[in-house]
């Protein structure tokens, strides 16, 4: 054939061809878009929105630290308990993605498209004024989480050593250990986010699939290592300028080089590369999304 497609299978009746047709997976454009658009839409909400969002996201992180402990608190030293311990990691991000809590390491992907779509001075602004606003929600709430476990009587004391254990664990990484394990995590949870929309009904078992292989590989993660390693400065086992200089700043490069400058970029190629036009302009008319009403943009 001259446009060098196969022919179709005869013998379909038109409700089967168009069974076909819907049966397909949503082309890398759509995700894009529904990507961007949600980006898109994270970018104009108010500070106060954002801010509590994001409190409310570094709260919710503190599950994946006590899912953790209480595991391993009850469960036989080995190798084994890490392999077990690790499903509870997936717990804070099962909350905050089920409930639409501002998550700074999401917003790595979703985000970052808009502005890569229509690369303005104002779009940057927008983007470092919502990651701003996110990364500090996320971290007041994860150290406000931590401080809480520690402080109140909740646990008991072989739980409380085994949040410690978690903590140390994240903290003999070294510098570099901490910026290329970041880079992992930081990709992983792009690609969890870019998988979402194509297989919106199997949302949590993709959740759980990527975080606990994030957990498995003790990949470094800015909010859930925020809890871990602010549980042990809490504790006094740690200072804040290793949790800063050591923890915290290399991680958070590694999550945002991962997720934005190679995720991102990549993904935003691809699509680029199919005919030249920005993504949303490869849309057939049946797939673009609807324009957003004023309440949205609220």
């Amino acid at each position: 054939m001259s446009n060098g497609q196969s022919e179709k299978t005869p013998g379909l009746s038109a409700d089967e061809e168009q069974e076909v047709s819907h049966s397909q997976p949503p082309r890398a454009a759509l995700l894009h878009e529904i990507i961007r658009y949600q980006g898109d839409q994270e970018l104009e909400r108010t500070l106060g929105a954002l801010w509590w969002s994001a409190l409310a996201a570094g709260l919710s992180m503190g599950l994946s630290l006590m899912a953790m402990g209480l595991f391993y608190a009850r469960l036989p030293e080995g190798a084994g308990a890490h392999v077990i311990a690790s499903v509870g990691y997936s717990a804070g991000f099962l909350a905050v993605i089920l409930a639409r809590q501002q998550l700074f390491t999401e917003n790595t992907l979703t985000a970052v498209l808009p502005v890569m779509t229509s690369p303005t001075l104002a779009n940057f602004g927008r983007l470092l004024r919502l990651w701003g606003v996110v990364l500090l929600g996320n971290l007041a709430g994860t150290l406000l989480v931590a401080w809480v476990m520690l402080e109140l009587p909740i646990f008991d004391s072989k739980t409380d050593v085994a949040f410690l254990e978690v903590g140390r664990k994240v903290m003999k990484n070294d510098i570099s250990q901490m910026f290329a394990k970041g880079i992992v995590s930081g990709w992983m949870i792009a690609t969890m986010v870019w998988m979402i929309p194509s297989m919106e009904h199997a949302k949590i078992w993709i959740v759980l699939m990527i975080t606990y292989l994030m957990a498995l590989g003790d990949f470094t993660h800015i909010v859930v290592g925020s809890v871990e390693v602010s549980y042990l400065v809490w504790a006094g086992d740690e200072t804040w300028s290793r949790f800063w200089l050591e923890f915290a700043l290399p991680t958070l490069a590694g999550n945002i080089i991962g997720g934005s400058f190679i995720f991102a970029l990549i993904s935003h190629a691809q699509v680029r590369s199919d005919s030249g036009k920005p993504p949303s302009r490869l849309l057939n008319d049946d797939e673009a999304l609807p324009p957003r009403s004023s309440d949205e943009r609220k």
